[in-house]
């Protein structure tokens, strides 16, 4: 189904919005402290130590930042959870960015590095934390050299370290490069790797809340989350729910890829109809219509493109169809897209990341890929598809983190929304798009 076009003006509108995430990252030397000072960078902070603790949280609250992770849980809530009589507390950012689709907190890492440091510096005051760590994506060279060297620059503004501009406030960061686990994206995974242990997700409760870092209260949060506080405590709570929609509120960086024209990153409002964003990354590649969309990163249930067409991205509008908003991962699959073969591949990761701890997991997704594998091969039987589904199920639910879950639902909806391209494989050996010899 062929995209209709978005009117000029809404285009135009939309590339001229405020983009307090991405204003910078074309600017030379953005991730350069002096660079972001020049722009207003670090007066968040600076409002920030001049307020208690308990405002700031107010103040994110009002504004209703929903964590721009995964789960879309509102970050004032999240902060408010820890224990009030609490001793010490742990601030831990996750930069493990791994899903699949997923490449913006990348960006904000590697181009204005500065913007998460200092909401990293005001989420801590409003913790009352001392000391927190960026755990980042192994692969993420760049990303992390750029963080390395904002913090020492930060360090000698006097926006980190001892007495923080004065205040009389304390607050310690570092950082931390991963080893290029996708489980570790999981938050106490994430904890245990930094503990120096093996990444294994902990059964919860306890929460890390009340017990995470080296048994201590701990926050995580996700980069882009945390980069959207600062201009929050600048301008204001108003000012943020000004963009966006009800309880959807604010800017989010969503990464296109696929079979766009102009695959990238894209600020935007949350509630931007899914066809504005379409048009943003240049339309369909080749001008070829539109028959699947991924919204959130692969985890999340496919949806027909026509039904995307119709949606607005954010959290509400793409739950009520079916879906997440994920990460914010948009993958675009147009008409050629053979649906059995990418939703292998999507199992063939999972398979590869699953730690193996839980046992509906670790061979819940070599059974899953492995009929898939079977199917695409031109081997499938007529059962395959409702053992896929009845596999898929079971490990829903089941294990003690959400990979389970992330490997089950792709193959439960690619199932029911492309049944036809299973059942073509089965009944052919071959994919609904292979050419058929002409008759003689």
């Amino acid at each position: 189904m062929s995209a209709k076009s978005t009117s000029p003006e809404r285009l135009k509108e939309l590339l001229e919005c405020e983009k307090p995430l991405s204003k910078r990252w074309k600017v030379p030397n953005a991730h350069k402290i002096d660079t972001y000072l020049a722009d207003g960078g670090y007066e968040g902070l600076e409002i920030a130590l001049k307020k208690t603790p308990e405002e700031i949280i107010e103040m994110v609250k009002a504004a209703n930042a929903r964590g721009r992770g995964g789960a879309g849980f509102p970050a004032g809530l999240k902060w408010g959870f820890l224990p009030k009589d609490r001793t010490e507390t742990f601030l831990v950012v996750n930069a493990d960015e791994s899903e699949p689709g997923t490449f913006k907190d990348r960006y904000i890492m590697e181009r204005d590095p500065h913007l998460l440091l200092e909401g990293v510096a005001i989420a801590c005051h409003a913790i009352k934390a001392k000391v927190a760590y960026i755990f980042i994506r192994g692969e993420f060279e760049l990303a992390h050299k750029r963080v390395e060297h904002a913090i020492l620059e930060a360090k000698a503004k006097g926006f980190l370290g001892k007495n923080i501009l004065g205040t009389g406030v304390d607050f310690d960061l570092h950082d931390h490069l991963g080893a290029g686990a996708y489980i570790c994206g999981e938050e106490t995974a994430l904890l245990e790797s930094l503990e120096g242990k093996k990444g294994l997700p902990r059964f919860k409760p306890p929460f890390p809340a009340s017990y995470g870092l080296y048994g201590q209260p701990t926050t995580i949060n996700n980069t882009e989350s945390l980069a959207s506080v600062p201009t929050i405590l600048r301008n204001g709570p108003a000012w943020f729910t000004g963009y966006g929609k009800p309880n959807n509120a604010g800017t989010k960086i969503f990464s296109v890829s696929g079979h766009v024209a102009k695959p990238g990153n894209f600020e935007i409002p949350l509630g931007t109809p899914f066809r504005a964003l379409l048009e943003l990354a240049g339309g369909m590649r080749d001008g070829r219509p539109l028959k699947a969309v991924i919204p959130g990163g692969s985890s999340v249930p496919v949806l027909r493109g026509e039904t995307m067409l119709e949606l607005d991205m954010d959290y509400d509008s793409i739950s009520k169809a079916g879906s997440m908003l994920g990460s914010g991962a948009v993958i675009v699959m147009d008409d050629t897209t053979d649906m059995v073969k990418a939703l292998q591949r999507i199992s063939r990761f999972y398979y590869s990341e699953s730690c193996g701890q839980c046992t509906p997991c670790r061979e819940g997704t070599g059974w899953l890929y492995r009929m898939l594998t079977r199917i695409v091969n031109g081997q499938g039987r007529q059962n395959d598809i409702a053992r896929l589904d009845n596999v898929a199920s079971k490990m829903e639910g089941r294990t003690i983190c959400a990979l389970g879950d992330a490997a089950a639902m792709p193959v439960r909806s690619f199932v029911r929304v492309f049944r036809e391209e299973f059942q073509h494989y089965i009944d052919h050996g071959c994919s609904i798009h292979a050419k058929r010899p002409s008759a003689a």
